[in-house]
This record gives structure tokens, C-alpha cells and sequence, in this order.
């Protein structure tokens, strides 16, 4: 166990440097323990009786990222206040949809993704444990162990318990009964037995079952009566039936030759039907499911009696133990308070363990919790105050993506529309330099639900020059905070503004589509930062500045058109700046040649997959979406069966593969993805004979088709290669966060070739501190200011330019920013005078001292500017020589 110490939880224990990210638990130094408190940074009404909280997770150790916990503060007593369980559409128990489909289907004004659900072992993703909507069972408990699930009473009382499912299926006419075994149940291995859930068991699908099958791979034949109104209209044996359930029936299924079977089979048109069920807590109480308004279930219990728990079940699926996106729900001790939090998990917040969830729970006072569906699943869409829609709360793991889940727990109002309260400003909170926003007035009754604003006049103001309104329209000029203010009559309201600064950026990415320096090329250049505090933003392409070094181009709406090249460049380097932070995308000339667009390929396509229970196709078809009237290369995909990594292969050429003329550094392809979230990968065959791999894509996350390059360098491809597979990994951590089936589409694979690598000078330069004179390769030169010592940090400094000249680096200054880059190679290295960062590649790191400005010439530490350049520095101290190779 961890220790806790007054109300703070601390973490030691050594970094892991396993495949697993490592948890904040064991971020810190075998020495040194890390703290974390729990600080609210905003709070604003959703409706009557909700609140919604944004609390920061701060370590006390700034080298560890800050994470950010969401809350929905939910008043039970509220008569206005209702929860219920969300599902799939029109409440479908097969269908999934996004939390925010689903409370804008089910007019929620907020809600949060509910319970897991087995995604390698079915098809239809169905929850595992109960689901209760508007007092009805929907979905039972599975005979798992450590399952624990939330409801609220009709009442309002909330409870977490354990339940197990119970019920009887009786022919009263006959007399005779038969114990049920669940209520619209995929097929899945029990416990502890690991038995076959549908052997010999007998049970009861609704018309919210409407996927094809009950279920899908249940190994068993089944026998099925229909019950309408409570009658039996229909009996089929050895198969299913075909007519669809009415609203006002159910299908029992049992299993053919077996007892439950035989039961089913005993039935006769028009024989009299009861179906009785209960769910039984681990209390030793029974209920009625009708007893419920809602129950959604979990996973482990977190929480009891206000402290955290021993896990109920194991968390290892969940990756329990690593930093990861969490969802949870929980009550206060009177009962009176319901709480249901998201973790985020984007760009470099990582998220949070388990056991951090459970501190966090602990600090809100938060005294019973089950944990819920996270990662990927993670979601929560609230309503802002004076809008109409919900919208989602934060970024999800993929971004503003949000991921189709099972079900989820959405708050309802059911308040009657009041007077004017009062008025909201609404528009972006974080903006870039340059960017436009346009921000509206929203107004809300006195139960915090919208209402229409015609007839209000707004007048926008904001307390700081950092932009200028003009009809709700705001042109941001400077970065800084701000309060942004909108009064209309005596009514008025504020938000807080942000316009992201150079500061603030820990990393300014940019992804070209091509790295071919090409007149006349079009290439998309997208930019985004990553701030400080671990968010990561796509930066707008108004806000974003552009430099060329070695052509001339334009940028337009993020794509850039090359114009001229200069002769005899190596490479050619265009320089995102976004508020004079600046990232590089380097490119060089060579050519394009198409290996493969299938649309005469004579060889043969198949589909190999690992393990041997790893099902799919690939062939060469025609009429996929988006590319009706070409031929392409599709594989299908079926990971439902085996256990452990799985992968699936589209392997060309029965394995001989696709011959690679010469040394390509890149491939663009065509992707048809299918947001699966597997990994895809290339392998390819070296003239050596030997397999090189290359990585296409981390995660498809994306639907429909895209443009993807990607460098082969990577691959390390020798002598005249092949290209043999394309394939899907499944990795074996956060399967049930990855699409068990799936389709992938490819095409247009086109080989991109560089004149070769890119040339630097790797001169041997010797220098002695104190004196002008040094040599390079032997020669003799005098250098525009001798190296010295600086006293107190005992670093060796020297003139930049003559070093970055030497080693043929471009070197130029920014005298209003007091900023020096140096471009060489694949690198862009640049410095500011006084400071102690610098950015290499886009990416700010820390410097140990900061460059020096003497008598016109930038001085730098030797050691770590060469270095960082690709050189290597040798000190000799007794005769203070530098040597630089």
C-alpha cells in the first residue's frame, strides 16, 4: 500500500523501463518522494443543482506534467435533478455511439461514458455488467467477480454495491419453471469457472437487442419461443427466429439438446408466460429493477467509507498501474451529492493510475466510487451555460474525436422554463496571435437553462490590449490573460481569455506531407504546439509565420507551394515561427516514382494472420468508398478470436513482394482507416534477404481516406528491397481499446527519393583557450575573439559563427529578438542571448548558462552547442585545448 500522509499522497519507488508508460507513481528519483494537492481552477452551473469543477492534479515536482481532473457535482435532492443510463441509439444495447450522441439524443444536459465492454471476444458491445434505464433492466450482470456497479434509487438514493442477477422463467399453464440466466448477454467466458456463459442457460433478449445474432460466437445451437404481451406466438428449434422482437416482447433462448433447451422446446403456441428477475446486492439485499431510475456499471470498486480501496478486480486490462485517461462516479457520504469525474489523457497529459484516482476521490470527499470505462473511452460533454447543446468538456485521447462506447450516465433537468437570470459570454478561451474568434451572447433562467436572447443588445469589452472587438468578432494581437467582459442592460458576464505565448510553448511540431524540395510541389504544413502544461493545440495557419532558406515558396491555408530552388543546395529549410518560436521542416530535392497504384498489378494478394486464430482477406478490389471507380488494396480483419498480440497481414505477391529501385527516403500511401486504433506497419525485404520494418501510422484514428508519409530511414532498407506486408498490429496492452473488426483500404504508394543524404562538413577544429589562434584540418586560422573560461559555472565558451561557418552551418542573427539559429543539416539549433533555453528541432530544452553578446559576437558553451550539433568535443585541461571532430 501507499503511504498517505495528511490528506497529500506521496509516491516513490524506481522509474520502470518497460513497454508500460511510466505512472507519475514512479516519475520522480529513487530519492525523492513527490507530492500532489488538488487545486479547483474553475467552477460555473450546467442547470439547477449541477455544478461543473476543473480541479489541477499539481505535483510538487515541476518536471512532472500537471494532469486535469473534470468534475459534474450532481444534488440528488434537487427536484429538478435526474440521472439516468444513456445507451446506444434509439436504446439499443448492440449499438454503440458517442457520449455526445448520446445526450443529444436523449436531451441530457451533460454526461460521461458508463461501463466496459468485451470488445475481443464479441461483436456487439454489449455492457458487461447491468444497465437500468427509466426503472427497466436493459442489460443484467454477468457472473463475473469484483464487478461492482452505480445506481440511484427511484427515491433518489445512490448505491454502489456488487449485484448479482436472479430470475425464473415459469409456464403458467403448465406449471412448470426454469431458472433465467441473464437478460441480453453476449457470450463470454464466466468466473471462476471460465465456463461458456450460454451452455445449458437459458435466457431473455429484448427488442434493445438488435444486433443479428444471439449472441455471436455463443457455441451454441439454440432453441427460441417468442413471447408477445406475454404469450408464446412463436417456437423455433434449432435455430433462430427470424421475426423481429416487438417492444412488447422477448425471445427466450435456450440451448438446443440441453435442459434449458428442452424447456424452450416445451413450449406451445399460446401458453402463458412470467418472467420474474432481481438483482441481489452484496449486502444481502434483493431489489426489483424497477426499484432503480438508473444503474450503470463499472469495474473495481475505489472507494469506501471515504478511503481508497484494495482493487475488487484485477486492473492489469485496464493498465491499471500507468498514467492513463479515467472515468469514475461516485457519492457523498450523506448521499445527498453524486459525483462523476473524467481524467484527460492528450497530447502530454498522460493521465493518472488508479491509485491517484483514488487520492483524488479521497481530496473531493468523495466517500463511495466505482471506477468506469477510461482511456480511449474517456469522455464527458457538458452543456455551457446559456448554449442549447452539450459539447465536449476536454480533448479526449484522440483529440475532439470521441470514441463509440457501450453506454454512459447523463444528466437530465427537468426544471420549467424561468425568468431571465442572467446573461453568458461565449466564444474560445484560448486563442493564438492572429487568430479571429467570434464570441455571442447566450442567456440563462432562473434553473440555469437556456433560453432564447433575442431582443438583448450585447456590448463586448476586454480589460487588457491584446486585441480589438469589432461586432463580437475579436482579433487577438498579443499574447497575455485577459478578461473579456459583455453587458447588456444591467446584465453582464465575464470569461477569462488566454492568447497562448512564446512562453508557454514546450514544442512546436510541424508534419509535412512530403520533405521533397520541388518547384512547383504543393505540401501540407500543419502546425501544432505543445504548451507547458501538456496541452497539445493545433496552431491556426493565420498565426503562424514563415521563413525559407535555400527556395522561395508562399503558404496559404496551411499548404505550401514551392516557387524557385537555388542550384546546388543540399537541402532547404522552411521555418514555422509561431511568436518567434520556431520549429523546421527540412527538405530536399530528389524525385517521386510510383511503386504501386494497383490498378494493373497481375500478382497475387492474401491475408496471413498471427496467431493462427486471426481471421480476414485481403484482395484487389473496386468500389470502396472513395475510390469507386479505381482499384485498390483492401484488408479485412477479425481479432475476436485468440488471446495475446495479434496481427493481420495483406501480403503481396505471395511474399516475393513489390521490388524498391534504389534508396528511397520516404513513402507516401493512400489509407482508408477505419479509427480500429491499431498500429500499422510496413515490412519490407533487404537485398541481404533480412525483414526491415517501418511504421505507417502509431494509431489509425482516423476514418475514411488520408495521405500518409513516412520515412524509411527508420526501416534501415539495404540494396534493392521489396515491399512485402502491410499490417495491423493489436498490441496486447488496451486491447478493448481497439476495433475487433475492421476494414483498411490502400493505394497510390508513391516512392519519394533524396539526391542522397543530406552533406555536412566534418572538419576537426583545435582551439586553446585564451587565444585567437586555432587551426582547422591543420590550417591555421584566427578566430574573431579567443575562447575563455567563464568564472562560477566553469564553461568553456567560443564565437558561435566562426564554429557553425566551419562546420558549414547557416548561422543567423535576429537583432531585435537577440535570437541566433544555426541550420545544419537536419537540424535547426536556435539561442537567445541571455537566456538559458534554446530550441533544437522545435523542441525547448534547458541550458546550464545562457549565450553571451561581447563586442558584437555570440559566444555559446562549446560542449553543448557541438554536440548537439552531431560533433564531438574533446577538453585536455592541462593544456586548455578544445578539440571539435
Amino acid at each position: 500500500m501507499l503511504p498517505f500522509l495528511a490528506g497529500v499522497l506521496v509516491f516513490t519507488g524506481p522509474v520502470s523501463s518497460g513497454f508500460l508508460s511510466v505512472p507519475h507513481a514512479v516519475a520522480a528519483t529513487q530519492s525523492s518522494a513527490v507530492t500532489y494537492k488538488l487545486t479547483k481552477q474553475s467552477e460555473t452551473m450546467v442547470t439547477s443543482g449541477v455544478r461543473q469543477l476543473t480541479y489541477a492534479w499539481v505535483p510538487s515536482k515541476s518536471s512532472i506534467p500537471t494532469e486535469v481532473l473534470h468534475v459534474l457535482q450532481v444534488d440528488l435532492k434537487n427536484p429538478y435533478v435526474q440521472l439516468n443510463a444513456m445507451g446506444g441509439p434509439q436504446g439499443s444495447v448492440t449499438g454503440k455511439q458517442s457520449v455526445g450522441a448520446m445526450t443529444k439524443e436523449t436531451e441530457a444536459v451533460a454526461g460521461i461514458n458508463g461501463d466496459v465492454f468485451r470488445t475481443a471476444s464479441s461483436t456487439e458491445g454489449v455492457p458487461m455488467g447491468a444497465q437500468i434505464t427509466s426503472g427497466q433492466l436493459l442489460v443484467s450482470t454477468e457472473q463475473l467477480q469484483g464487478m461492482y456497479a452505480f445506481g440511484v434509487t427511484k427515491d433518489g438514493q445512490p448505491i454502489i454495491d456488487n449485484f448479482v442477477f436472479a430470475g425464473t422463467v415459469t409456464a403458467v399453464d403448465k406449471g412448470v419453471s426454469y431458472p433465467l440466466t441473464g437478460v441480453n448477454k453476449s457470450a463470454y467466458r464466466t468466473e471462476p469457472d471460465k465456463g461458456y456463459s450460454h451452455v445449458n442457460a437459458l435466457y431473455l433478449y429484448t427488442s434493445a437487442w438488435t444486433a443479428s445474432e444471439r449472441p455471436a460466437n455463443s457455441s451454441t445451437t439454440p432453441n427460441e419461443a417468442l413471447v408477445v404481451d406475454g404469450i408464446v406466438t412463436e417456437v423455433a428449434e434449432r435455430g433462430a427466429i427470424a421475426t423481429p422482437i416487438p417492444e412488447n416482447g422477448f425471445v427466450l433462448r435456450g440451448h438446443y439438446g440441453k435442459d434449458s433447451g428442452n424447456f424452450v422446446a416445451s413450449l406451445a403456441v399460446g401458453d402463458r408466460i412470467n418472467a420474474d428477475y432481481s438483482l441481489t446486492a452484496k449486502s444481502g439485499k434483493t431489489y426489483n429493477p424497477a426499484d432503480f431510475q438508473m444503474m450503470v456499471s463499472g469495474h473495481t470498486l475505489l472507494m469506501d467509507q471515504g478511503a481508497p480501496v484494495s482493487f475488487t478486480r484485477d486492473v492489469n486490462g485496464l493498465s491499471g498501474y500507468a498514467d492513463r485517461a479515467r472515468t469514475a462516479v461516485g457519492f457523498s457520504k450523506d448521499g445527498s451529492t453524486a459525483y462523476m469525474l473524467t481524467v484527460e489523457e492528450n497530447g502530454g497529459r498522460k493521465g493518472v493510475t488508479l491509485k491517484e484516482l483514488q487520492q483524488m476521490l479521497k481530496e473531493l470527499g468523495v466517500w463511495k466510487a466505482v471506477n468506469l470505462d477510461g482511456g480511449g473511452s474517456t469522455t464527458m460533454v457538458t452543456r455551457p451555460l446559456g448554449d442549447f447543446q452539450t459539447k465536449l468538456t476536454h480533448p479526449t485521447s484522440y483529440g475532439t474525436t470521441q470514441r463509440l462506447v457501450t453506454n454512459g450516465i447523463g444528466v437530465y433537468t427537468t426544471a420549467p422554463q424561468g425568468s431571465l437570470k442572467g446573461i453568458a459570454a461565449s466564444g474560445p478561451e484560448t486563442l493564438f496571435i492572429g487568430q479571429q474568434a467570434a464570441y455571442s451572447l447566450k442567456a440563462y433562467d432562473t434553473y440555469y437553462n437556456p433560453i432564447d436572447p433575442t431582443g438583448l443588445t450585447p456590448a463586448w469589452s476586454i480589460d487588457k490590449q491584446l486585441g480589438s472587438f469589432a461586432n463580437g468578432m475579436f482579433q487577438a494581437a498579443k499574447a497575455g490573460t485577459a478578461t473579456v467582459s459583455v453587458k447588456s442592460g444591467n446584465a453582464s458576464d465575464s470569461l477569462k481569455l488566454e492568447i497562448v505565448g512564446e512562453a508557454q510553448i514546450d514544442k512546436l511540431i510541424v508534419e509535412p506531407s512530403s520533405t521533397l524540395l520541388k518547384p512547383g510541389a504543393t505540401i501540407n504544413v500543419p502546425v501544432k504546439a505543445q504548451l507547458t502544461d501538456g496541452r497539445l493545440l493545433s496552431v491556426p495557419a493565420s498565426s503562424v509565420s514563415w521563413e525559407f532558406k535555400g527556395f522561395t515558396a508562399a503558404v496559404q491555408d496551411g499548404k505550401l507551394t514551392i516557387d524557385k530552388v537555388q542550384n546546388n543546395i543540399a537541402a532547404g529549410y522552411a521555418i514555422a515561427r509561431y511568436d518567434g518560436f520556431g520549429a523546421v521542416a527540412v527538405l530536399a530535392s530528389g524525385t517521386e516514382q510510383m511503386l504501386e497504384d494497383f490498378e494493373a498489378a497481375t500478382y497475387n494478394v492474401s491475408f496471413s494472420g498471427t496467431p493462427v486464430e486471426t481471421a480476414g482477406s485481403a484482395a484487389i478490389a473496386t468500389g470502396i468508398t472513395g475510390r469507386e471507380s479505381s482499384k485498390v488494396l483492401t484488408m479485412d480483419y477479425d481479432f475476436t478470436v485468440g488471446t495475446g498480440k495479434r496481427y493481420a497481414n495483406a501480403v503481396l505477391n505471395d511474399g516475393k513482394g513489390i521490388a524498391i529501385k534504389g534508396s528511397p527516403s520516404a513513402i507516401s500511401i493512400d489509407v482508408m482507416g477505419d479509427g480500429g486504433m491499431h498500429w500499422l506497419r510496413a515490412e519490407f525485404i533487404n537485398g541481404d534477404g533480412k525483414p526491415a520494418y517501418a511504421t505507417i501510422a502509431d494509431q489509425v484514428d482516423w476514418t475514411g481516406w488520408k495521405n500518409i508519409r513516412f520515412d524509411l530511414a527508420q526501416a534501415g532498407l539495404k540494396g534493392e528491397a521489396k515491399l512485402v506486408k502491410l499490417y495491423l498490429v493489436n498490441q496486447e496492452q488496451d486491447q478493448d481499446e481497439r476495433s475487433m473488426l475492421g476494414q483498411m483500404a490502400f493505394d497510390n504508394l508513391v516512392l519519394q527519393y533524396p539526391p542522397g543524404q543530406i552533406a555536412v562538413a566534418q572538419p576537426t577544429i583545435v582551439m586553446t583557450v585564451g587565444k585567437k589562434q586555432a587551426t582547422v584540418d591543420g590550417k591555421s586560422v584566427t578566430l574573431p575573439g579567443a575562447p575563455f573560461i567563464q568564472k562560477g559555472t566553469n564553461t568553456n565558451y567560443l564565437p558561435l559563427r566562426f564554429v557553425g561557418d566551419t562546420l558549414g552551418a547557416q548561422v543567423v542573427w535576429d537583432n531585435k529578438a537577440k535570437r541566433v539559429t544555426v541550420l545544419r543539416g537536419d537540424k535547426m539549433l536556435e539561442l537567445w542571448v541571455g537566456k538559458d533555453t534554446m530550441t533544437v528541432n522545435g523542441v525547448r530544452q534547458s541550458m546550464p548558462v545562457a549565450p553571451l553578446l561581447i563586442k558584437g559576437s555570440v559566444y555559446v558553451p562549446v560542449r553543448l552547442v557541438s554536440e548537439t550539433l552531431g560533433q564531438k568535443v574533446d577538453w585536455v585541461n592541462k593544456t586548455q585545448t578544445i578539440t571539435i571532430r
